[in-house]
């Protein structure tokens, strides 16, 4: 068998891998179709080669827009039981990318649990282990115990990290004199930012940034170059701060190409809705194509408990207009970690967004679901719309909740029902009403 160092590199070799195999199948394309996309980055399959369990997806504008769920213990939620059947929840809802943003105690036999029971990828964001894992405070930290960190996670097996690369010492300048409303929101692009101001040191991710891209290669492990500057309300979007990073993102990206390294590029945040298309177009040209992570975005400020609706909204238009993978939001976005019913409102949410997004897109085989559903209700085939849901157990329940007097109806209608009525019609039958 060829040897090849990750799957961009086998690509540009012409060598096809198993993980190729599976994801052209999914996304009903020739290998040949998709061996160009992720010769030229286009298309990221993520996946170490220490995850072993896992099921491989292709993230990339082209191909079905995925979804990522975040997860992981804090300080006041520090159940690794619960957040372990959020990972199972979320598994079986079809996310398929889990992150471990865990932020307290130790957090290593949790990822590895994760990279060897778990399906899906997994993502990581190593400098809020970095903390964790030496139990020091962060101005004590060195830039080789970040890079150490990154190591131990690829070795662990974690599919994608997120890196704060794009910031810099010019960065701090920058957030002082553009007097941004929200600041920097990014929770890892703060602790970067706070590093930088307390030790006086440039960014460690950036100045050892060729280090990482060894170590990467070696575990074939994708980066996602995080968003520090990403706004964090609708004042913030498009600013100076926010573009001046995304161009070096684009910088970034070139240079892990040329060491056959997968990208992912994250983007906004909060934005209104007219400036969403907008932004994924400079994206896809200043990073050249190189999948696009969107966090919602969300398209207003003021609906917490309801930020699963404001980020699909904005993620339906990202993924739309190029966005290839939706951070998902909870209801309970800028309130609480999430339980497992904010869980599911979140992928539901999203996985939402994601497919109205295919189905606009003309991805191949996107609206075959929703056809099945037109001919089950056209039919009042109630199992066979269970079966098209995205949700049946919902759907289900709340048929079952306000049962009909009729099994042919619902009780929002009864025999007024337009279907029931236009069936009986058609087939030349009387249309009882009364």
């Amino acid at each position: 068998m060829e040897q090849y160092t990750t799957q961009m590199d086998a690509a540009k070799r012409g060598i096809v891998t198993e993980q190729m195999k599976i994801v052209a199948a999914k996304e009903k394309m020739s290998v040949e179709e998709l061996m160009p996309l992720v010769a030229t980055g286009k298309v990221a399959i993520c996946a170490n080669k220490h995850h072993t369990c896992l099921d491989p997806e292709g993230v990339g504008s082209m191909l079905r827009t995925k979804i990522n769920v975040n997860l992981g213990i804090s300080r006041d939620c520090k159940d690794y039981d619960v957040e372990m059947k959020k990972v199972n929840a979320a598994v079986e809802m079809g996310a398929e990318a889990i992150m471990d943003l865990s932020s307290h105690g130790d957090t290593i036999p949790f990822r590895r649990k994760l990279t060897s029971e778990c399906k899906a990828m997994i993502g990581t964001v190593p400098v809020y282990d970095s903390v964790i894992h030496y139990k020091r405070d962060l101005a004590t930290l060195t830039a080789k115990d970040f890079i150490d960190v990154v190591r131990l996670h690829a070795e662990d097996g974690v599919d994608f990290v997120t890196l704060h690369c794009g910031i810099t010492r010019h960065t701090i300048d920058q957030i002082k004199k553009h007097k941004r409303k929200m600041n920097i929101v990014s929770r890892g692009g703060s602790l970067v930012f706070a590093w930088m101001t307390m030790t006086g040191n440039e960014n460690p991710f950036y100045e050892y940034y060729d280090e990482i891209l060894e170590i990467c290669r070696e575990h074939d492990v994708t980066i996602s170059l995080g968003d520090a500057c990403r706004p964090g309300c609708l004042a913030d979007a498009s600013d100076v701060c926010q573009i001046e990073e995304l161009v070096r993102l684009g910088e970034l990206t070139k240079r892990a190409w040329a060491k056959d390294v997968q990208v992912m590029v994250e983007g906004p945040g909060h934005m209104p809705m007219d400036q969403i298309a907008a932004n994924m177009k400079i994206q896809q040209t200043i990073c050249m194509g190189a999948p696009f992570y969107v966090l919602g975005p969300l398209v207003t400020d003021i609906a917490p408990g309801y930020d699963h609706i404001t980020s699909a909204i904005g993620g339906a238009i990202a993924a739309q207009n190029g966005a290839a993978f939706l951070c998902y939001v909870t209801p309970a976005e800028h309130l609480a970690l999430p339980n497992v019913d904010d869980v599911k409102q979140g992928i539901i949410a999203s996985k939402i967004a994601a497919h109205a997004a295919d189905i606009a897109k003309g991805v191949k085989g996107a609206m075959d679901i929703d056809n099945k559903m037109a001919d089950a209700r056209r039919k009042l085939d109630w199992d066979a719309q269970w079966e098209c849901a995205l949700d049946p157990e919902t759907a289900k329940a709340i048929r079952d909740s306000r049962a009909p007097e009729h099994d042919d109806t619902c009780s929002m209608c009864g025999k007024f029902c337009a279907v029931r009525s236009m069936n009986k019609a058609l087939a030349g039958e009387h249309v009882d009403i009364l």
